[in-house]
């Protein structure tokens, strides 16, 4: 089986890479590990919007360039793969605006696509509560409907990016007396300057806060911004988890660290030998390799499925599953290879050169990193070269 890009395919790839080479050789932003989630940088992402690479999968009615989701996918696993600060408009790029070509009004798509195409507003998810996590169809924040307006009361947690967002993409009870939980949803775009609306960030273990906290105390949102039909909103959101699962960002956000660490097996030596020459660290570096491509065909495959008018369901699951996964190992082996030094966080002895936080942070066990240093662009051309 022979996987190929077309010529356009190859020119796009070549495109973000040259964009991207340039920002940062004026210095513009450094390369971060799990950028896409946690730096924020309006200029970046409006710079990339001016230069063609966001939405580039919408239609050009809407601001976007009106190519596909493999296109899409090329501009993002170089995004992630340069450590690029895309956090500003990753929320609204991955799962709202598909969401809304898909489910929302002519009206609404015509409000927030365009703009979201240049990066003009952010968007934060709005979905988990205290009691409502992996059981996400127990939300119980309310929407009672009064006029030509509804009246929401309740509380959000872990609500990603919320307070440096312009709106949450949301999803609310608007009927506490249906039958079975999952059908009395509806999902709505709520403006985070509304009144009664109290955001609080939350601190994890790593000293990042890009969680909140969210309350909501008698919050008038217009139904023009109810998306979708009401008490639909679980089918609705069952999509938009699969667009959020579907994607490279989880097996991509660490893409720096595996060539950095082969650079570091061949340049360390450990009891006169390089570790590259440890059977143990290259079988497991070179596992990592593999590992990583089955992962890209896995969402390759995702956006072949997109590309076909399918919204994935368990290869997205399953992807995301991977992927997960993955990093875990990916930074099991970093421990393993540079010792235990790697677990500091902010001192002059932490060997590991770049800021890392997400799920491999929040592993026990595994690396820790806030540090900030520039990845040379070197290393993030090479690849991995055993």
């Amino acid at each position: 089986m022979e996987f190929k890009f077309t010529e356009e395919q190859e020119k796009l790839r070549q495109k973000v890479r040259s964009f991207l080479e340039d920002e940062i050789k004026k210095g513009l932003w450094q390369p971060e590990v799990d950028a896409v989630r946690h730096t924020i940088n309006r200029e970046f992402s409006r710079r990339a919007a001016a230069a063609g690479l966001v939405g580039v999968n919408w239609p050009k009615k809407y601001g976007g360039q009106g190519l596909n989701y493999t296109d899409r996918l090329i501009v993002t696993e170089e995004m992630l793969r340069y450590g690029a600060p895309m956090a500003a408009h990753w929320m609204g790029e991955r799962q709202v605006g598909p969401c809304l070509l898909k489910f929302g009004t002519e009206e609404q798509r015509q409000e927030f696509l365009p703009r979201m195409a240049r990066a003009e507003i952010s968007f934060g998810l709005g979905f988990s509560e205290p009691n409502a996590g992996t059981d996400l169809a127990a939300v119980q924040t309310l929407a009672v409907k009064d006029g030509d307006y509804y009246i929401i009361n309740g509380q959000k947690t872990w609500t990603s990016r919320a307070h440096d967002a312009d709106y949450l993409w949301m999803l609310v009870r608007t009927d506490p007396h249906a039958p079975r939980k999952h059908r009395g949803l509806s999902q709505f775009i709520v403006a985070t300057n509304l009144p009664g609306i109290t955001i609080n960030r939350i601190a994890d273990m790593s000293g990042t806060d890009g969680m909140n906290e969210v309350f909501f105390d008698n919050v008038r949102v217009h139904e023009k911004y109810r998306v979708g039909p009401e008490n639909q909103g679980w089918y609705q959101i069952v999509a938009n988890l699969d667009y959020e699962r579907g994607g490279p960002d989880r097996l991509m956000s660490n893409d720096i660290i595996l060539p950095m660490l082969v650079e570091y097996a061949r340049e360390t030596k450990r009891n006169g030998k390089p570790l590259i020459d440890d059977p143990e660290i290259r079988n497991k570096l070179a596992q990592l390799k593999i590992e990583y491509e089955v992962g890209r065909m896995l969402i390759y495959r995702n956006h072949w499925l997109y590309d076909k008018g399918v919204v994935p369901n368990y290869e997205a699951a399953l992807s995301k599953c991977y992927s997960c996964e993955y990093e875990q190992r990916l930074a099991n082996t970093v421990t393993l290879s540079w010792g235990t030094l790697t677990l500091l966080k902010t001192t002059s002895h932490c060997l590991f050169p770049i800021p890392v936080w997400s799920n491999v942070v929040l592993i026990p066990g595994l690396l820790v990193s806030t540090r900030k240093r520039v990845i040379p662009l070197s290393s993030v051309r090479a690849g991995v070269k055993m």
